[in-house]
């Protein structure tokens, strides 16, 4: 589902947790040598994910490793985004000249209860949410949520400023689109960028959403 929430240029490899037994370079796998089961079973299959869509570009045997901000290091002229939950996780890689910077997320669907909604979205995003035409309740919640990630992703390797909550304000459009803006004026921007436009999917069992700077 995340292949459709970008232009074509950018290289999408989705796949489930069966992934998380391919084989990692010996850099990689030094990264999580004290890692628990769990993180080391994320951060393969992401890895596996990525390789895929690095070697769609010709790059093969490149160590996908992470910066002192646990940023991954993508190859030199290549931008990237990794996510995954629980039975799925996917990359997303593009060259630098097609893009500056990307971001996905996703989460799966579940119950989300009163208190997490006003702890994962604003006021303004839920009223905005109700009066729109396309999502609402729990599901508008997650979207919001998984938006907010996916800039966030986007945004902190050109920044390198941590967001707090209420630093970016989404808002939730028709076809399947949102926006996303920094709400505090000394925030830096991402190259220049304050406002973001992505894109949401929705299937029976997650919430996908992708951001691209260009």
């Amino acid at each position: 589902m995340i292949r459709t929430l970008f232009p074509l240029q950018v290289e999408v490899v989705e796949g489930a947790d069966p992934l998380a037994g391919g084989p990692l370079h010996p850099d990689e796998s030094a990264c999580i040598e004290r890692a628990v089961p769990k993180r080391r079973r994320e951060f393969t299959a992401g890895r596996s994910c990525a390789r895929t869509a690095l070697a769609r570009f010709g790059v093969e045997d490149f160590p996908l490793v992470p910066d002192t901000d646990r940023v991954p290091v993508w190859p030199p002229g290549f931008v990237g985004s990794l996510s995954h939950c629980d039975g799925y996780c996917a990359a997303a890689v593009a060259r630098c000249e097609d893009a500056r910077s990307l971001g996905i997320d996703v989460e799966r669907q579940r119950r989300v209860d009163a208190a997490l909604v006003r702890r994962i979205c604003t006021d303004a995003e839920l009223r905005a949410a109700a009066e729109g035409p396309q999502l609402a309740g729990e599901l508008a919640a997650l979207a919001i949520f998984s938006a907010r990630e996916s800039v966030y992703k986007c945004y902190y390797p050109i920044a390198r400023t941590l967001l707090e909550h209420r630093d970016l304000e989404i808002r939730l459009g028709s076809g399947g689109r949102y926006t996303a803006r920094l709400t505090r004026e000394t925030l830096p921007s991402a190259a220049g960028a304050r406002r973001f436009e992505g894109r949401i999917a929705i299937d029976a069992h997650f919430v996908y959403t992708g951001v691209m700077l260009a």
